[in-house]
């Protein structure tokens, strides 16, 4: 099973899913200001952190099913589950075979959108450099997810998501991006999906293409979206305003102004 970490003793079961070349340490800012009544289960997905290596290819179906064993495990009916980057690939897979173990999604700087064939050709590209070079690719795209405006603000933030990087295992992300380029476009998903939806993005995002996004979402009672003055690392970023989000939205408090 993958490996997981609970934390508090709220009522609602907030499953938080990690990105690519992360692991569950990432939540480490946004979770002191998510609310006292979120139970958080944080996992690692296969070839990250702790979770072990599960096949050549770890499509977003297959990473999607081993998340259920875990929310299986811990006896959950309805959880909220929130992903970023590939982790919301992983939850867009999951609410298309299990709707109805869902109270919300929150796409948190992903995409419903399959890969375009460049950025495929990109990642195909990439499967070398992985496999014989993974500590120059770390190097060379971890900063660029950040908002290129505030680097020097944010000069620890990259470093810490750069260790979080160099830590995976080569092999794992490597069966991840090829699983990444096999995905097809889920926005389907989110147009029979009857549980809330939460869509958080970066303008400066350079990882996804938040303006199709957002611009291109099902018109739906149950899907809202917010646009942050950030880059793809909005946990990083944006920690508390992320956070505030999450609690307004997904436990129905009253509205509350946001500086975005």
């Amino acid at each position: 099973m993958l490996n997981f970490e609970k934390k508090g003793n709220g009522k609602e079961t907030l499953v938080l899913l990690h990105g690519f070349m992360e692991n569950l340490s990432i939540w480490s800012d946004m979770e002191n200001h998510l609310s006292k009544d979120f139970t958080l289960l944080k996992i690692d997905l296969p070839g990250h952190g702790k979770s072990d290596i599960l096949a050549e290819v770890h499509t977003m179906e297959l990473m999607a099913e081993e998340v259920k064993k875990v929310v299986d495990h811990e006896n959950l009916d309805k959880i909220h589950l929130l992903g970023h980057s590939m982790g919301g690939y992983t939850s867009l897979a999951f609410a298309e075979k299990f709707p109805e173990n869902l109270k919300s999604l929150t796409l948190f700087f992903s995409t419903y959108f399959a890969d375009d064939e460049e950025k495929k050709e990109q990642r195909i590209k990439s499967y070398r450099i992985i496999k014989d070079a993974f500590a120059h690719y770390a190097r060379a795209g971890i900063p660029n997810l950040f908002n290129q405006n505030e680097r020097d603000v944010l000069e620890g933030k990259i470093e810490t998501a750069l260790e979080i990087a160099l830590s995976t295992n080569n092999l794992g992300a490597l069966a991840c991006v090829k699983g990444m380029v096999a995905r097809t476009d889920k926005k389907h998903v989110l147009e029979n999906l009857e549980a809330k939806i939460l869509i958080l993005a970066g303008k400066h995002d350079n990882a996804v293409k938040t303006e199709n996004t957002i611009k291109n979402l099902p018109d739906r009672t149950n899907i809202k979206s917010y646009l942050l003055d950030c880059g793809h690392n909005g946990h990083w970023e944006k920690p508390s305003i992320c956070a505030e989000i999450i609690n307004t939205e997904l436990l129905h408090h009253l509205p509350k102004k946001f500086l975005l």
